[in-house]
């Protein structure tokens, strides 16, 4: 089992954090109301409030990645960083690198 490297895991933790926080500033732009008087068209402006239902929930998933980041970010110098919230046991350093919001083992995340 590789080792880990809890500086590398930093830089990526933060450099996710950097890249979700750009992406929920994109969907809260494209998420924005859909104005009445906008003359679009009707088929048009159905499609336009479709999306925009679409980037609201991309956006409500962002913000919880963001959160569950800086979450563990907050972690990561404690002791029990790199295992499993529900078993215990160690989640491998590719679940780490994969989805570092992750507190789970493939086996518990399910």
């Amino acid at each position: 089992m590789e080792k880990l490297n809890i500086d590398e895991i930093r830089t990526l933790i933060e450099a996710e954090i950097k890249k979700t926080t750009a992406k929920i500033e994109g969907y809260r732009e494209m998420a924005a109301p859909v104005s009445p008087d906008n003359a679009i068209g009707r088929v048009s402006r159905m499609d336009a409030i479709v999306n925009k239902s679409i980037f609201e929930a991309s956006l409500r998933q962002a913000e919880e990645k963001l959160t569950q980041l800086k979450e563990m970010l907050g972690k990561l110098d404690d002791p029990a960083f790199g295992l499993c919230a529900h078993c215990k046991k160690t989640i491998p350093v590719k679940r780490i690198v994969l989805m570092p919001q992750s507190k789970f083992c493939v086996h518990c995340s399910g």
